[in-house]
Formats: structure tokens, sequence, C-alpha cells
């Protein structure tokens, strides 16, 4: 049956639920992402090969619409983070491959129409809680770039210091060009991932305490005296559970709470160590999924569950610090039945998690295995609320509305865009998809220089409706394929947009497509 056809009749008795509610106050909005979660890690999506107990995502998924081709923009984190909150794909930035650190500048010029400043312009009430990574303007007491100074891994555990001695950053200074200068009301969390310093909170626009002790969760840095790893997902779930159970206005709101599990480091807190009998992470990932379950209990408990859309997804497939090895012996595949990890421009590096609950208009049990992208958040929002988007926003954004309602979307482009860790591209329309690498794009083996090495050829044409785990290359058998694949992918990156009607141009002047043989 074709994929539409499944949507619309599983979801077609949510229509007149839709009607009225379009009629009445717009839903409240939650997007949890959590962090280096893969596909499989969620057991309803690898019943088979999946041995992490997830009650609380199944549980969301049972009673909402489950996405099975759902995808980030990037296999790492700060470019996915880049393209939930612009709609745009994060290679029209200046960041080209790779992530942020914890000190690095502003991906997002606050000129830019986000998901939370555009949901604050029409009625919303916007909150964060939780992980950022997308650049902070950061004062500092010389007025060079925020960073830690020398000596930290000797300094190390042996108490406090003057914050001089740690850093050049002033902790008495303003945080600019963050979330709350992005169109957040509110903003409580950390500045990237936990093993990025500095490990310090923020509030707003302010540090909550000085870097005055040496730490290190990985990379050395400035820390307060109370900031452990440890102890960073319970805070960040309290404060979550504390706006939802205390949120008094008459205003939807909107809450992004991006989360720092189970990524590195990996730490679940002792009510969950040895819970899923599958060492640390297993642990960690089921920390995660009772923070959701923490999360749906404050919905409910507020009488607001009904009218709220709740999505739960990942920023990309899981790390190899999982130990997949380990896991496996065990019976837990991490990206179920698709090819690669974090990183990769395979399948397990993009395709993730994407679970949305919204009983007022989706029917328990919905399913979809329409091909899209978080991306999507912002045209999502625009349709949701009636409004257009202007034509230099949301270049890439487009509406999955329709998805929700059980009705067949009208997507103007053609397809989805895939990017690796080292900058490696991809094209997905329908159910073929081409990469323009020789292997991995990312830190599967092989990668680039050894899938050379062997006579690979130098892209991959797969037909994932056949070959989901990208076994079977197509690509110097079905040359007239892979180079109407290729000529989308070159017009869509060069244009600016991958939707009609926008008009936009990238921030950088040339895009290099073929990463490893050049243009």
């Amino acid at each position: 049956m074709n994929h539409f056809k499944k949507v619309i009749l599983s979801v077609c008795a949510a229509v007149p639920a839709f009607a009225q509610a379009a009629s009445e106050k717009a839903p409240n909005i939650v997007y949890i992402l959590a962090d280096d979660l893969g596909y499989g890690d969620v057991q309803c999506l690898n019943p088979e090969r999946g041995k992490i107990p997830t009650p609380h995502m199944d549980k969301v998924a049972a009673e909402g619409m489950t996405f099975t081709d759902a995808h980030t923009s990037s296999s790492v984190c700060t470019p996915t983070r880049y393209s939930i909150m612009t709609g745009r794909y994060n290679w029209r930035s200046k960041l080209q491959r790779s992530v942020l650190d914890g000190y690095g500048e502003p991906l997002i010029p606050t000129d830019r129409l986000t998901v939370p400043s555009f949901l604050r312009e029409n009625g919303y009430t916007t909150a964060m809680i939780g992980k950022w990574h997308i650049g902070l303007d950061i004062a500092t007491t010389d007025g060079k770039k925020a960073r830690p100074k020398s000596g930290l891994r000797q300094k190390r555990g042996k108490g406090s210091f003057s914050p001089a001695e740690l850093s050049n950053i002033d902790w008495k200074g303003e945080i600019k060009g963050g979330p709350v200068d992005l169109g957040f009301d509110t903003w409580y969390g950390i500045s990237a991932s936990l093993d990025f310093p500095p490990y310090v909170w923020i509030r707003n626009r302010n540090w909550v305490g000085e870097g005055t002790h040496a730490k290190a969760f990985h990379r050395d840095g400035p820390a307060s005296e109370d900031f452990e790893a440890i102890d960073v997902l319970d805070k960040l779930a309290a404060e979550s559970v504390k706006f939802i159970s205390e949120y008094d206005s008459d205003k939807p709101f909107f809450t992004y709470i991006p989360l720092p599990s189970p990524h590195t480091p990996i730490v679940p807190s002792k009510k969950w160590q040895g819970k899923s009998g599958l060492g640390d992470y297993g642990d960690f990932v089921m920390q995660t999924d009772d923070f959701v379950g923490q999360i749906v209990k404050a919905l409910d408990d507020k009488g607001i569950s009904e009218n709220t859309l709740l999505i739960v997804t990942s920023d990309n497939g899981t790390s190899k610090r999982a130990d997949f090895k380990h896991l496996e012996s065990q019976g837990h595949f991490a990206s179920a039945q698709f090819r690669g990890s974090k990183a990769d421009i395979w399948e397990g590096g993009h395709r993730v998690p994407f679970l949305v609950k919204w009983p007022k208009v989706i029917p328990a049990g919905s399913k979809s295995d329409i091909l899209t992208c978080q991306i999507d958040l912002l045209g999502t929002c625009a349709e949701l609320l009636g409004k257009e988007l202007p034509t230099n926003a949301g270049e890439d954004s487009e509406s999955i509305l329709p998805v929700l309602k059980g009705e067949k979307p009208e997507f103007t482009r053609e397809g989805i865009i895939h990017h690796s860790v080292s900058g490696h591209f991809a094209y997905r329309q329908g159910q073929h998809k081409l990469i323009l690498a020789y292997g991995s794009g990312g830190w599967t083996a092989p990668n680039e220089p050894t899938a050379k090495k062997q006579g690979a050829p130098k892209a991959q044409l797969y037909d994932l409706s056949a070959d989901p785990g990208e076994q079977n290359n197509l690509y110097e058998s079905k040359p007239e394929l892979a180079e109407k694949l290729l000529s989308q992918l070159t017009e869509y990156v060069g244009s600016g947009s991958s939707v009609k009607g926008k008009k936009s141009h990238n921030d950088v002047e040339s895009i290099r497509l073929w990463k490893s043989i050049g243009n």
C-alpha cells in the first residue's frame, strides 16, 4: 500500500478534531531532543534487536504517530541544531564540517528568523531548557575570544582557583547571541555538550556561578565547584517539570528541551546504574527515557496533554563511545537494521527516532513512512498558525502538518539532503539515495582513504526500499539515475533554497560537493 494512503487511513479520524482545534487555542509545543540516541535504541522502533527498555518513549509512540523515515540535517550535533532552529540546511552557514566547541561564536545571526522568534511573534511564550551548542558571544576580561588557559590538566582536582587563572571569561559579563537573543524568553542550561567546557550553568544571559575549578568530563576546562556531569540530566528534568507545572499564562508555550544524554560522558545517575543490564550506555538511555516520562506526566498533571504537540527525537545516531561491540554481544543494535552511526553519511548517522503525540489531532498508534527532516519544524509551525514565512526564512523547511492530520503533504522540494561530520553530501529522493563519498564519510570503517584504496567507486547509490542496510552499491550500474540525483542535489546546494518561492543565498561563496575528489 502506498505510504501516503497508510497514513491517511490511520489518522483520518483526527481531521474533525483538528478543525475544532484550529478555531480554539493554538497547541502548546514541546520539543525534546535527545543527544546521540540511535534509531535502534528505542524499543518500539527495534523490537527484535533492541534490548534497552524504553517504556516512556514507547508509550508516546503508542499514543501518537511514529515516523519511520525521519532524518537530521547532519550526522553530528551543532549543524543539526542549527537546522532545527532555522529551517535551513546547516551547510548553508559558515560551518561546513564538524561542530563548535563550548566557546564557539554564534552560528545564527540575531536577525535570522528562528522557530522561537516566529512563535513568540505569534503569541507564544518560548522557553529553552538544556544544551545549546550553536555558539555564544561570551564576554571576556581581555576582549579576546573566550578560551581556557593552559595547565588545567595539572590544576585539575586541586581545589579552587581565581577564575582568572583558569580562563579569560568574564563570569560577571553578559552572554549574547544565544537563545534569548534568538527568540527564547528564557533559557536555563549549558553552552554545549557535557564533554565541552566551560562547565558552568547559564540562565538567560548570565553565568550561574564562576569557573573556579579545573575539571574534565573528557576535555579540561573551567567549572563551578558544584557542577558535576552526573547531576545535569536530573537538574534539567526538574527545571522542565517546574516550567510546565507552574505555567500560568493564557498564551500557548513552546518549550525546546535539548538533552545532554545519552551523549558522552555516559554518566547515568546512581538510581539508574545497573538497570539495563547492558552497561552504562543502556542505563543512560533508560534515564533519558525516564526524562521523557517526567515531561509526559507533567503535561498530564497540568491537564494540557490533549492540546500539546509533543515531539521526541534525537540529533543524530548513536556514538561509538556507546561500545557497539559490547552492546551487540548482548543483542542490542543501536542503529537497528541500518548501516553506520553518528558522524556517518549512511542511514545510521542521520535516520533517527521521531515520535509525535498530539491527542486532539493524532489518533493512537499512527505510523508514517513519509520522508521528512527536522528542518521541517519551522514550516510546520507556520502552517499550524496559518502564517506565511518570509521568503528569506526557512529556506529548506516544509510543513508536515498535513501528515499529522492524515493528509498527503504538498512538498515543493523533490528530496532531502544529508551531511556528515566531514562535510560529505548525500541526496535522498524517494527510495533512492546518492552518496558523494567512497566510504562512510564519517567515523565508521571504511573511511575515505581506506575505501578509495580498496577500489571503491567515487560515489554510492542505494535503493533503500530493497537495501536499507546500504550494501548493494548501484552507482556504476545505474549511471543515469545517479546523474539525475546529482543534478538535483547540485541545484539545491547552489540555489540557496530547496523550497519553491524562497529567495536566499548561502553564507559562503562556494560549497564543495565532492569532498574526497574535488569538484
